[in-house]
């Protein structure tokens, strides 16, 4: 699994690829196109800087699309976390992630990590109440999968996940999230 995923979105990231030529290798771009208009020739763009730079292209929700652009894996919103197996019996060796805003959601997604949200306070619109890092590392060390932490992430507060064992690292603006 990636140790860092970074998550597009279409007015936070308006150019994702600028972000994706930083990213170290081994991390993994998340893009959502959100229904936007140019998805597939901006995965395409995506999938080429994944290839130039060692990392990994997922594509949030849209199976076709990750198929069509030879994506890594897909990730999949907390409402089709209930598919993760089927999507992976269909697509072998695809990293398939899935989101999940609460414990019971974490502990129910059969995907291959879940993506936490929201770990520490977040300028997201649809951000909820921040969990912090103790409860954030309770809960990956009794997941049994990788957990990815999604909200209010920076080199603060990374630092202080990755102090507490929660090492998975998720955010959208490179580190800030």
């Amino acid at each position: 699994m990636p140790a860092l995923l970074f998550f597009t979105d279409p007015v936070r990231t308006p150019e994702p690829e600028v972000i994706a030529e930083r990213l170290p290798p081994g991390s993994a771009i998340v893009y959502r196109a959100f229904g936007a208009t140019g998805a597939l020739e901006r995965a395409r763009s995506l999938k080429q800087v994944a290839l130039r730079r060692g990392l990994k292209l997922i594509i949030g929700r849209d199976v076709a699309l990750a198929r069509r652009v030879g994506a890594d894996g897909v990730h999949l919103p907390e409402a089709l976390a209930h598919r993760a197996l089927a999507v992976r019996r269909m697509n072998p060796g695809w990293i398939v992630t899935s989101a999940a805003h609460s414990f019971a959601a974490a502990r129910l997604s059969r995907a291959d990590a879940v993506v936490m949200s929201v770990a520490f306070p977040s300028r997201s619109a649809s951000a909820g109440p921040a969990m912090g890092p103790i409860r954030l590392s309770l809960l990956i060390r009794g997941s049994g999968r990788a957990v990815y932490a999604l909200g209010g992430i920076n080199d603060v507060t990374a630092s202080r996940l990755l102090a507490t064992g929660a090492i998975g690292i998720a955010g959208v603006d490179g580190l800030a999230g």
